[in-house]
C-alpha cells in the first residue's frame, strides 16, 4: 500500500494502518566495480524485531545506512511505512519516525543522562528550543510537565532511573548504550535501527541490553519496530521474530530464528560445515555437496 506525504514531516493518516513499518525492495548498492548489495529486500512489519546477520563482507552495515538514508541506492525502492522515502535525506526520515543508533556512541561527555534524554526529546518536540538550550544550559532545567513526564518514563523503561542526574562520562559502556538508546526514542520513533549494539559489552551486559530490547517493543503503544544488526547471531536469534542473513551482498535466507538456524546455505555461509544448496535449471534446490569452506572477507 502506498501513500504520499504533504511535506518532509507528514504522513498520510492511512499510513498508520500499514502492518509493514519498513521495507527494502530489491535494493542493489555498487561501490565502483564491487557490489556491494544485489536485488536485497526485507519486510519490518509493526511490532516485530528483524534480525540482520552476516559474516564480515556480507553487506548489513551498506544495508542499514540504505536504511536510514545516509546512502542512496544505485537500484531499488526503501519504504517507511507505506510512504516511498527512497530519495529522502536521513534528517527527513527521522521526521517522519526513524531513528537509529551507531556502532560508536556520539554523546556529549559533560551533560547528564536525563539531559541527553531531554534534549532529544525537544529537538523532535519543540525544535525551535534547540538554540537556547545550548547556548543557555540553564535552559535545560526549565522543564514542562509533559517531557518530565516523558522523560522519567524512558528512564524507567530503559532502569536508568538511579543514574538520571550522573554525566555519561563516568557510566560504563552498557549503560552509555542504553542512554544512547534512550536519545533515540525520545524522538519517538515507528522504527529504530540498531547498528552492533552490543559490541564491546560482556555477557551480562549484553543480556540486559537484549532484555531492554525486547521490553521495549512490547510495551510500545504504537507497533514501534526493531532493526538489529550484530555479529552476536546467538543473541540475535534469541531477541528476533525474523531473521535475514546476507552473504557476499546478497539474502540468502529469511525466516524465523528456527528457520533460519536449520537452513543450509546460513550454515555453509557462517561454518563452511556444508556447500550451500545449488539451485537446479528449473529453480529446484538441489541436495548439499560434500562439506566445504569459503574465506572471509574484510567489512560488514
Amino acid at each position: 500500500m502506498m501513500t504520499t506525504a504533504t511535506d518532509a514531516g507528514t504522513i498520510d493518516a492511512t499510513a498508520d494502518q500499514d502492518p509493514v513499518a519498513l521495507a527494502a525492495d530489491d535494493i542493489t548498492v555498487h561501490f565502483g566495480g564491487l557490489t556491494a548489495l544485489s536485488g536485497v529486500s526485507l519486510e519490518v512489519r509493526r511490532g516485530n524485531i528483524v534480525g540482520l546477520v552476516g559474516p564480515n563482507g556480507a553487506g548489513k552495515s551498506t544495508l542499514l545506512a540504505v536504511l536510514s538514508g545516509l546512502l542512496s541506492p544505485d537500484a531499488g525502492k526503501v519504504l517507511l511505512r507505506g510512504d516511498d522515502v527512497t530519495d529522502v535525506s536521513a534528517r527527513h526520515r527521522a521526521t517522519r519516525g526513524l531513528a537509529r543508533t551507531f556502532q560508536q556512541p556520539e554523546l556529549f561527555m559533560g551533560l547528564t543522562v536525563r539531559e541527553h534524554l531531554v534534549l532529544a526529546y525537544r529537538a523532535r518536540v519543540v525544535p525551535h528550543r534547540m538554540w537556547r538550550d545550548m547556548l543557555d544550559p540553564r535552559a535545560l532545567f526549565r522543564t514542562s510537565p509533559g517531557e518530565v513526564e516523558k522523560v522519567d518514563g524512558l528512564l524507567e523503561l530503559l532502569h536508568l532511573t538511579h543514574v538520571a542526574k550522573a554525566p555519561v562520562a563516568a557510566l560504563p559502556l552498557g549503560v552509555i548504550r542504553l542512554v544512547e538508546v534512550g536519545r533515540a526514542l525520545a524522538s519517538q520513533p515507528r522504527v529504530l535501527l540498531l547498528d552492533e549494539p552490543l559490541s564491546g559489552l560482556d555477557l551480562h551486559g549484553s543480556e540486559n541490553l537484549i532484555s531492554v530490547f525486547r521490553e521495549i517493543v512490547d510495551r510500545s503503544d504504537d507497533g514501534l519496530a526493531l532493526v538489529i544488526v550484530e555479529h552476536d547471531v546467538a543473541a540475535v536469534l534469541a531477541l528476533s521474530d525474523m531473521v535475514v542473513v546476507l552473504d557476499f551482498g546478497e539474502r540468502i535466507a529469511v525466516g524465523t530464528p528456527d528457520e533460519v538456524r536449520s537452513d543450509a546455505a546460513v550454515r555453509a555461509a557462517y561454518l563452511g560445515d556444508v556447500e550451500p544448496p545449488q539451485r537446479t535449471a528449473t529453480g529446484q534446490t538441489a541436495a548439499p555437496a560434500v562439506p566445504g569452506s569459503r574465506p572471509e572477507v574484510g567489512g560488514a
